[in-house]
């Protein structure tokens, strides 16, 4: 008898094992869930500390016209509480900044007030809507002077009568080097007209105002378009009145935003160390008078640099990127060293707002269990993340894998790390099938927080029964300029190794099947995905590439970054050595591949042309190896829409369940 009920109880307990995925399936997060996340965007915190003031993207329901989230905007109070909506949908709202005089101030497009996006204001109870530009062709982005008085925007070249004219009797050509429209930059006091103080042939990409009021610091190129606002700007003063413009750093590479000191005899900005930086990381103080500039960051510091502002004319304050997490920082300008403040622990942060007082501030914060929510810190003396929205409040019914941080030896033993999930209800000494989620760039990075989206669907993938692993390879950011650019003139070669080695290190460890392995990549993650299914087909069972390259010669040929990509990644031009681009490209290596692979992309996508997805889906075809092409209407690189967003996940799921499981 006893052995008998010592078998019923062995049956029951694999009985039990055997039902687990459709428990997992009830508590775990679905693609259903994901499309439904609310998500806190940008943060603005009052000069007094008192409120702040976010954007809130909301997405569609099956109810709604098609297209992307909505952005509404909200006033809440710094110590929590109510929030009040500002703008709902349909309208929208963005960039919020508070003003002097205690308003809130955003732009937005409200039809019954204008056709194009203008700067509006609300006062702190979100009431008495004032608007305060008129911009023919709407604004992109604007500031106001510290006293209230004037404001800048800047905003695109309108289409010109004759061109209207020409397109209404069917002369709408496009023509390479015709009909450029520039970004100029506007100045207006309160109550009075918008004047452009930039000339014709420069576009404006971004500004700051100086303290007095007098000058703005702008980033400038006579060329347009992704390749220039990467890789070609230069900064630059100029007077209110558009006079005695004179350049401070124009050498080539890449650059961002741009911060005055309190006494407005210098700038810092976030730019790359050399002109082939894969990223604008380094902190650089250049003397407004045009007298020098320099490099603050030390070589020896690992860590990508996002964010930048001043404490006092000597400090600053900046926001980094260090491996997997993010942290806040400050450096003085006449001493060498960094001091930590806050972070390298659960939250992640890539900007904060601070009062005016700048001893507190707001960030838009996500963990590993929730998307950006608003948090605040009341004292940077104790600093401490408070959590004062909830927008998601469901998510505590649900059951994540387990999230981590590894490292583990990578190609000539550099140290790599990446984030790992386990399944859900994972059970220890299971070996689990796994798919790999890369990421693009493929100066990229993943972060040990919210990882869950529609094209990386990690936690979707957990509740499936998935290991997933996001490895942050050589070439990634968040550790340095040397890092990010390890893998120049290699691309596919130890960057991916690191990659295989992170395969075999999760085998050691007893995790995973490495048998069972996929890998569903965007961009460069995707071009990582069809890279694994034809030169390394014999590692992974099954793959999907989302806008991913597979061809790099005629990825040059197509793309909307072409120095870009081959100054910063493969520091090296194509043409100077198109053999190691074919041999770099999935497609020469589909004789050696059986791995079947499914192909996505979005026909809107100017920076990977659908050309690369559709070229790959016919040659597997005509060599017979399984797969499929999706195309999606509308989407540009990415995917917006609620209705693609929960068809790529699902085909994600039916697609490694079919070779994996």
């Amino acid at each position: 008898m006893k052995l008998k009920k010592i078998s019923i109880l062995l049956l029951l307990a694999v009985f039990a094992a055997a039902l687990s995925p459709v428990q997992t399936n009830a508590q775990g997060l679905t693609a259903e869930d994901v499309v439904k996340l609310e998500s806190v965007g940008s943060v603005a915190m009052s000069p007094d500390g008192n409120h702040v003031a976010y954007t809130l993207s909301v997405p569609r329901t099956e109810d709604d016209d098609v297209g992307r989230n909505f952005s509404e905007l909200y006033i809440i109070p710094a110590d929590g509480g109510n929030a009040i909506n500002v703008i709902e949908k349909p309208n929208g709202a963005g960039s919020p900044q508070w003003g002097p005089d205690g308003r809130l101030y955003f732009t937005s497009r409200i039809s019954d007030h204008h056709s194009q996006t203008q700067v509006y204001s609300v006062n702190r109870s979100g009431d008495d809507l004032q608007k305060h530009t008129d911009a023919i062709n709407g604004i992109s982005s604007y500031q106001w002077t510290e006293d209230g008085s004037t404001i800048a925007y800047t905003s695109l070249d309108p289409v010109s009568d004759e061109r209207k004219e020409m397109e209404e009797r069917g002369f709408d050509m496009i023509v390479a080097g015709e009909n450029i429209r520039y970004m100029g930059l506007y100045v207006q006091t309160r109550n009075g007209n918008a004047t452009r103080i930039t000339p014709d042939g420069l576009y404006v990409y971004d500004f700051s105002w100086a303290p007095s009021g007098e000058q703005l610091a702008v980033r400038v190129s006579e060329k347009t378009g992704a390749d220039a606002e990467q890789m070609y700007t230069r900064y630059s003063v100029i007077n209110r009145d558009g006079s005695g413009m004179r350049d401070l750093m124009d050498q080539p590479m890449k650059k961002t935003s741009i911060s005055w000191s309190p006494d407005g005899t210098k700038l810092a900005v976030i730019a790359g160390k050399v002109y082939s930086d894969p990223l604008p990381q380094r902190l650089w103080v250049l003397n407004a008078d045009g007298s020098g500039n320099r490099d603050l960051t030390p070589d020896n510091w690992e860590g990508t640099i996002e964010w930048a502002g001043w404490q006092d004319n000597r400090t600053l304050f900046f926001t980094a990127v260090e491996r997997s997490v993010t942290t806040l920082n400050s450096l003085r300008i006449d001493r060498e060293g960094i001091t930590r403040i806050l972070g390298g622990g659960d939250e992640i942060f890539r900007g904060i707002s601070l009062n005016e007082r700048k001893n507190a501030f707001a960030a838009s914060v996500n963990t590993k269990f929730h998307p950006n929510e608003v948090f605040v810190v009341n004292n940077l003396r104790r600093p401490n993340f408070e959590r004062i929205t909830h927008h998601n409040d469901w998510l505590a019914d649900k059951v994540f894998g387990e999230q981590t941080s590894i490292t583990w030896p990578g190609a000539d033993d550099l140290e790599i790390e990446g984030v790992l999930v386990k399944p859900v209800n994972y059970r220890e000494g299971t070996r689990y099938p796994m798919v790999i989620l890369p990421h693009g760039g493929p100066e990229g990075v993943s972060l040990n927080g919210w990882i869950t989206r529609a094209l990386y669907p990690a936690q979707v993938l957990a509740n499936e029964g998935y290991v997933v692993f996001e490895p942050n390879y050589r070439g990634s950011g968040g550790r340095g300029t040397a890092f990010a650019s390890a893998n120049h003139r290699d691309l596919g070669g130890k960057e991916f190794e690191d990659v295989l080695l992170g395969i075999d290190h999760l085998d050691e460890m007893g995790l995973i099947d490495p048998e069972r392995v996929g890998m569903s990549g965007t961009s460069y993650g995707g071009y990582f995905s069809a890279w694994a299914a034809t030169r390394f087909s014999d590692r992974f069972a099954a793959t999907i590439t989302f806008a991913g390259l597979s061809n790099w010669i005629s990825f040059m040929g197509t793309t909307d970054i072409p120095h870009e990509m081959s100054v910063v990644h493969w520091d090296l031009y194509w043409f100077d050595n198109p053999g190691q681009n074919w041999e770099r490209s999935p497609v020469a290596w589909l004789n050696h591949a059986d791995t079947p692979m499914l192909v996505a992309h979005g026909l809107a996508d100017d920076r990977v042309h659908p050309e690369q997805s559709i070229q790959l889906h016919q040659f597997l075809e005509m060599k017979e190896i399984p797969t499929g092409l999706v195309l999606y209407p509308r989407e540009p690189h990415g995917l917006t829409e609620r209705a693609h967003q929960l068809d790529f996940m699902d085909r994600v799921l039916s697609w490694f369940n079919h070779y994996l499981k």
